[in-house]
């Protein structure tokens, strides 16, 4: 690579490097010159040299009313480089102070048995609401202590609002002031309840399986239809 071809890598474009060239080989040149030394048309010399001196590549003096112009110091080819980095290493320092927006990290925990049952329906009583829907009452038949936990909620005031299927109408859970109920023409073996930013979803037959899952937006999300549910059902 030679000089004319490094000085384009170094930010300046064909012409100039020409007229810069130039004018560092002769060391003062009027325009006219430079135009005839390197063939080049007059009104586009003016404009070269015009676009040199913005750069901070060439400055001229008047001499008997003429622009001399000559090369100024050969680093300040590193000009803007240096300005480059001054504002790369300001972006920098901005850019550090940016943090990755954090996304709420989800919880999936998954139990089985009677234990798992009473694990969910221990968390379930501390909140100060939860509904339900899918609700069979069997989580009351499975655990002996149902029958306590119901008695709690009248006396902390928790609002439970459950939904269930019509079949299970005169269930001894339904039978609690604290907890209202509500009775869907719906068959369901699962139940999917709601409660502080998580969502619980378990079946009781066989082996009793509990899938519970921590999440704002999936909680509120579930607990917007559960509303709709509510207020659909008579």
């Amino acid at each position: 690579m030679d000089i004319y071809e490094k000085l384009q890598q170094a930010g300046l474009t064909g012409n100039e490097a020409k007229a810069y060239l130039e004018l560092l080989k002769q060391g003062e040149l009027s325009a006219n010159q430079i135009a005839k030394n390197i063939s080049m048309d007059r009104t586009l010399t003016y404009t070269v040299l015009n676009h040199l001196i913005e750069k901070g590549q060439i400055s001229y003096i008047i001499k008997q009313n003429k622009k001399i112009f000559s090369c100024s110091n050969p680093e300040n080819l590193l000009n803007p480089i240096k300005t480059k980095e001054t504002l790369i290493l300001g972006l920098i320092k901005e850019l550090k102070t940016i943090k990755p927006e954090q996304s709420e990290k989800t919880e999936i925990n998954v139990y089985e048995g009677k234990e798992g049952m009473r694990a969910l329906m221990n968390e379930i009583i501390k909140c100060k609401e939860f509904f339900a829907f899918g609700g069979t009452g069997r989580a009351y038949d499975l655990l002996y202590e149902m029958s306590a936990m119901a008695k709690q909620l009248e006396k902390t005031k928790a609002s439970a609002k459950v939904i269930m299927g019509k079949e299970y109408q005169g269930h001894e859970f339904t039978k609690y002031k604290a907890i209202e109920v509500k009775f869907a023409d719906i068959k369901s073996e699962a139940t999917t309840t709601i409660f502080e930013d998580k969502i619980s979803i378990h079946l009781i037959k066989d082996k009793p399986i509990i899938i519970i899952i921590k999440n704002k937006d999936i909680a509120q999300s579930y607990r917007n239809y559960f509303n709709y549910m509510w207020k659909k059902e008579n």
